[in-house]
């Protein structure tokens, strides 16, 4: 029988599984603590060692953290998902149901800029739809305050942008 920390992390795997995007960490918080499974120290906790033992791999866009299972995460799954209770694995195919058209649709445009080398400033830009990378884009800034405006209006004219660069290049 599996501890109760353990089957957190099940279920985070389970939720993983499952999901046909990567999920952030608000999107599982939201199912475990909406439903009392545990507080919201022992799931962070539960992530950061399922990271720690590669078992899901975690990407950090613009503040927010998105988790995906790994190789290594579908095979221990494989061994324990009977620790999961068929009500548990409901629940989370329902919310996944319910929740899931949404994180599909969901167009990511992260905008993140850093320093050069010669007191220089460099904005990376992506737009990600589906978990597919549309577009990722590099480009110097004159100042500080140049990249930050870069990243303010990227998710505005995201869209407008890869439409031109598409209709210039096909």
């Amino acid at each position: 029988m599996a501890t109760p920390f353990t089957v957190y992390k099940l279920i985070v795997l389970y939720m993983l599984q499952n999901s046909e995007v990567s999920l952030t960490n608000s999107q599982i918080s939201e199912f475990i603590l909406d439903r009392e499974y545990t507080n919201y120290f022992h799931l962070q906790q539960a992530l950061s060692e399922l990271e720690e033992s590669d078992l899901i791999e975690k990407q950090t866009v613009s503040n927010t953290s998105y988790y995906k299972i790994t190789e290594d995460g579908n095979t221990t799954l494989s061994y324990f998902s009977d620790e999961v209770s068929p009500e548990i694995k409901k629940e989370v195919k329902e919310y996944l149901k319910k929740n899931g058209r949404q994180m599909q649709r969901r167009i990511l445009t992260p905008a993140d800029y850093y320093t050069t080398g010669q007191d220089g400033y460099a904005v990376r830009c992506r737009l990600i739809e589906r978990n597919v990378s549309l577009i990722d884009l590099t480009m110097s800034a004159p100042n500080l305050e140049a990249a930050k405006s870069m990243c303010r209006n990227w998710s505005d004219k995201s869209q407008v942008i890869y439409e031109k660069i598409m209709e210039e290049l096909l």
